[in-house]
């Protein structure tokens, strides 16, 4: 019989999974249980369901009636909130950790609390204040002049990738950083402050299953929406790897110290939830003078880095998904990506992300032809009356693929001239200036 699959959500990211699984031989139906109908996703699925990816209730009730063999939830919010437990509750698996698990993104004070428990390397200092807390003012201050005002502020819970404050980029006093990290406490009971780490980002996405990690191309996101690293924090313009599936700056050496750190924190996981870790461990670490440095998890795939990831993914994802939810995934080997280059960029409203354009259609060249090298991924639009209209968010992933950085950045680049409009990019990433800026600054370290 034909597998049946839902997946929840419906920006880049979910159009991503919704291709890489119908690329699989098994052939299975895909149904869709959206905020609104993907463009991209509408022509893969068997079926889209428009609701509230928010209500479990809701989204039960779909899956009484579709039945699929396993779930895929994609965005964070939906996790976050236990919609795999929902599921589970039916009978139906996931592809995505449980409500417990998923605290590994939820709570940066749970994740550091947890690195500290079970002696596990690669956190900074840090120092968790809490509602009940006495004079957290003053514990706010000591920590700030501990480190000359260097640190990192990060709500304890989900903002949208919006979370996260950095001294001298968010803030250059002490006023500004507690601010935030009261109106954290206030929210979420908790705020985490940390010494800043100086060094080089870089992203370990790992497929898991609570005994096994399989780790993905390592890739580098690009936060800031303008060139030149300018502008402000976005939920990422665009990624890049290259031919050998990782980073010109990243050795060997680093990627096992990555690989281990998540190893590590997953078995941490099931000791502390009494729950195994099943689906995506994205770990951003950063290269520093002292090693690799967790600076966070998060509990599925990244957006854009899913763009970059599984386009390229040779082995079957049907087959990782179900392996990994029956805990067989040592069964897979090693996953199987094709050695080529990757460059993504978003194209976004006018505006974005403080004051975007919104509820105004953008023209596709009727040339619009997608290859192997050349790909798309559309995100916050929606189709109305034969037109893509821009939501607010953004807009259209693009994929260049090549035998090196400079073929796929010409491949990707060229894709974008299909789309006019509104629109904005940043057209350096991917670019030899600013890898050869990234390099130096690792070697500068």
């Amino acid at each position: 019989m034909t597998k049946k699959i839902l997946v929840i959500g419906n920006g880049g990211r979910e159009h991503t999974i919704c291709k890489a699984l119908n690329r699989s031989p098994q052939n299975p139906e895909i149904y869709n249980f959206a905020s609104a109908i993907n463009p991209g996703i509408n022509e893969i699925a068997k079926k889209i369901i428009v609701g509230d990816i928010m209500n479990l209730e809701e989204l039960k009730d779909i899956a009484k009636k579709i039945n699929p063999d396993f779930a895929i939830v994609g965005p964070d919010d939906p996790i976050g909130i236990g919609a795999t437990d929902a599921l589970l509750e039916l009978g139906i698996k996931s592809f995505s950790p449980n409500k417990k698990c998923a605290q590994l993104e939820g709570s940066k004070a749970f994740t550091r609390d947890l690195l500290a428990k079970y002696n596990i390397a690669g956190s900074p200092d840090y120092l968790v204040i809490k509602t009940e807390d006495e004079a957290p003012k003053n514990l706010a201050r000591n920590f700030f002049d501990k480190f000359n005002g260097q640190i990192v502020v990060k709500a304890d819970g989900l903002l949208g990738g919006k979370g996260v404050l950095v001294a001298d980029e968010h803030f250059t006093t002490f006023e500004e950083a507690l601010e935030f990290a009261e109106k954290s406490v206030e929210k979420f009971g908790r705020v985490v402050l940390e010494e800043k780490l100086l060094g080089e980002e870089f992203s370990l996405i790992s497929l898991v299953d609570g005994i096994t990690v399989l780790d993905t191309p390592t890739i580098q996101d690009h936060k800031r929406a303008f060139d030149g690293d300018q502008g402000p924090n976005t939920g990422g313009m665009g990624c890049y790897s290259d031919e050998n599936n990782s980073l010109p700056f990243i050795t060997e050496t680093d990627k096992k110290a990555a690989h281990d750190i998540t190893v590590q924190v997953m078995k941490a996981v099931e000791q502390e939830t009494g729950s195994p870790f099943i689906g995506v461990m994205y770990g951003g670490f950063m290269v520093t003078k002292n090693g690799i440095k967790l600076i966070e998890y998060n509990a599925r795939f990244g957006d854009p880095e899913a763009l970059n990831i599984l386009p390229i993914l040779e082995t079957d994802f049907v087959d990782i998904c179900e392996q990994a939810i029956n805990q067989n995934l040592a069964k897979i080997g090693q996953l199987k990506f094709k050695p080529v280059a990757t460059v993504v960029k978003y194209l976004c409203p006018e505006g974005y992300p403080t004051n975007s354009v919104k509820n105004v259609p953008i023209q596709v060249s009727k040339n619009l032809q997608e290859t192997e090298n050349q790909q798309v991924f559309y995100a916050s639009v929606a189709e109305e009356n034969n037109e893509i209209i821009l939501k607010g968010s953004r807009a259209i992933g693009i994929l260049g693929t090549g035998k090196d950085l400079n073929e796929a950045l010409k491949n990707c680049e060229s894709m974008i001239k299909n789309f006019t409009g509104p629109l904005f990019y940043r057209k350096d990433i991917g670019t030899k200036e600013l890898i050869q800026k990234r390099i130096d600054h690792v070697n500068s370290l």
